[in-house]
């Protein structure tokens, strides 16, 4: 039997959408307003899944209180109140796209997860715009 905890956080980040490659011209096109030289900001929400089999001792799949401490220690404390672009070295060349900032998200929790929990990360910028991560098929 596989049941899926979740648990949702909250981070607020500011980034910028560049391409160092590209011309000022051409990052303009692509990325329009996420382009901003003096960058912008998002409240992200999060959303980590971990799927698998419930402990028959405790009845959990993954202790919730667990899994609050793994996301202050490795995903808020290093995101929230940061500019991904300047502050979180996974990004020093990276594009802190909502696609890339999910994986490094998932990357981050991963090895501390037992084998056997499938991790997602759901990652909302915007209400309406979101991702998710479930790992690499």
């Amino acid at each position: 039997m596989q049941v899926t905890v979740c648990r949702t956080e909250h981070f607020n980040a500011a980034h910028r959408l560049y391409n160092a490659t590209w011309s000022d011209e051409q990052n303009q096109q692509v990325f329009g307003a996420c382009n901003n030289p003096h960058y912008h900001g998002h409240n992200y929400e999060l959303t980590v899944r971990l799927r698998g089999a419930v402990d028959p001792e405790t009845g959990y799949v993954y202790d919730m209180k667990d899994l609050s401490r793994l996301l202050k220690r490795e995903i808020l404390g290093i995101f929230d109140h940061r500019n991904l672009n300047l502050d979180v070295a996974e990004f020093s060349h990276l594009n802190p796209t909502a696609e890339n900032i999910a994986v490094v998200i998932w990357n981050r929790l991963r090895p501390h997860l037992a084998a056997d929990l499938h991790l997602s990360v759901t990652l909302y910028e915007t209400d309406r715009n979101f991702v998710e991560y479930h790992g690499q098929l």
